[in-house]
């Protein structure tokens, strides 16, 4: 079975990703102070004792209002809590017990899923004690002070957590995809998730920047898991104002980082755009695989050479990853998205992908056989005399040569195309090094005077 879940419940702006980030021991969720920062529901490991289970950060709950996105932001809540093996319902103990605590707290009574009453913003030990005091009222046990800053009680909360949770032999790992969506504002990235996971995962709005944190979703297909983050719109530098949306816009930097691989999403009706030649530069930078999905197809008025002139011009205006495979889908009418995760797993497969130093040489000894290296005016020539892969994800390979400068850029594009015509790494980076003699001698040297 999956991890079990946590769902962290309460009002706006009581500090629940604070709680979030002091269980989970990261900085990842966004914490700020405005109400309403999170708005969809954002998954997070933790581990106490000898468990380890997913705390879920939600939008805070408001039940008398249904201005912007408060309705939604409570079908979030509420989903995240039918997926929960228990919840904690943070309350401020600064403030005290407030009308929509009481409104939450009659709600959770009717779950269920068993709550735990975490009395946050308790810095002070002696008198968080008497803070938490004054939530007995609410009906659902025992008020736990704690401090989401300090981590004051949150052993103590956790402690009582742990009965509420299945033992550790009942639960089963396998090794999951790490997949990013990422893309400007507005293209479909939170229909996406929704698409793959059949539910309203994330808040879907006409609204550009709903998504304001990294969201995190488990999918099983064929028994493979998928762990799929949505991202924040990734807009130009100057148009972000600190705050929220620079936040999450660092959160979606760091989602491209830890991905296996990246689904880089494009509007079809506006094309490639110079945002979107950055964010392309930036994920080759990375070394993430990836697949481009050219969402809202259905939009586009089409002919027999659309999809060709469209790959074209996809390729040549995102030259960085020429390597990744193009599909055109709708995320809104389900069309071709079922096919995205096929592609995931073959760019997965290449990013982890290791080749032997013998088939490595072959391709080399090919390659200089149809195209030997440049010559210098004054007669000096590149020489390889051998190549061997030092890592992957991305697939690294060093080349040793006599003079690294003796091979120009030209040279260097060929033999990698020679590397992917050959081996394939399709939907993958490959990095080459370039290493010269000087290195090698040096290397040598000290490995000699190690062994002394």
């Amino acid at each position: 079975m999956p991890l079990p879940v946590v769902a962290i419940i309460g009002r706006p702006n009581v500090g629940k990703s604070t709680v979030v980030n002091r269980l989970a021991g990261v900085q990842e969720a966004i914490v700020y102070d405005e109400p309403g920062v999170t708005r969809d529901r954002t998954y997070k490991r933790a581990f106490w004792s000898d468990r380890e289970f997913l705390v879920v950060d939600t939008g805070g709950l408001v039940f008398d209002d249904d201005t912007e996105f408060l309705p939604l932001i409570r079908e979030q809540a509420m989903a995240a809590l039918a997926e929960a093996s228990a919840a904690i319902f943070v309350v401020d103990g600064q403030t005290g017990p407030t009308g929509g605590d009481h409104e939450i707290a009659e709600w959770l009574r009717q779950q269920p899923v068993p709550v735990l009453l975490a009395v946050n913003k308790c810095e002070s030990v002696e008198q968080g004690v008497i803070q938490a005091a004054d939530f007995w009222e609410l009906g659902l046990g025992e008020p736990h002070p704690v401090s989401g800053i300090h981590g004051n009680g949150t052993g103590d909360l956790l402690d009582e957590l742990m009965a509420y949770l299945p033992p550790t032999d009942q639960l089963d790992e396998t090794e999951e995809i790490k997949v990013a969506i990422a893309g400007r504002p507005n293209v479909g990235k939170s229909s996406l998730l929704n698409a793959f996971v059949g539910e309203n995962r994330a808040i879907v709005s006409p609204i550009s920047g709903t998504t304001r944190d990294a969201i995190d979703m488990v999918v099983e297909r064929d028994g493979q898991t998928y762990r799929i983050i949505d991202t924040a719109g990734i807009r130009k530098k100057k148009n972000v104002e600190y705050g929220p949306e620079f936040f999450g816009i660092n959160r979606a930097f760091k989602a491209i980082a830890r991905a296996d691989v990246v689904l880089f999403v494009i509007d079809a009706i506006d094309g490639v755009t110079e945002q979107d030649q950055k964010l392309a530069g930036r994920i080759a930078d990375e070394g993430r695989a990836c697949v481009l999905v050219v969402n809202k197809w259905d939009a586009i008025e089409k002919d027999s050479q659309t999809i060709y002139d469209y790959e074209r011009d996809i390729t040549n205006r995102l030259h960085f990853i020429e390597w990744a495979e193009i599909i055109f889908i709708s995320a809104q009418t389900g069309q071709r998205v079922e096919k995205i995760l096929d592609l995931v797993n073959v760019a997965a497969e290449q990013h982890r992908r290791r080749v032997t130093t013998s088939v490595i040489n072959e391709v080399l000894e090919e390659a200089v056989s149809w195209h030997t290296p440049p010559t210098t005016r004054g007669g000096r020539q590149g020489k390889i005399y051998y190549g061997t892969q030092v890592s992957t994800q991305p697939p690294s390979i060093a080349l040793f040569v006599n003079d690294p400068t003796l091979f120009n850029d030209g040279y260097r594009r060929y033999i990698e195309r020679q590397f992917r015509q050959a081996l394939g790494f399709k939907g993958t980076p490959v990095r080459l090094f370039w290493r010269g003699k000087k290195v090698r001698d040096a290397e040598r040297s000290v490995n000699r005077a190690t062994k002394v």
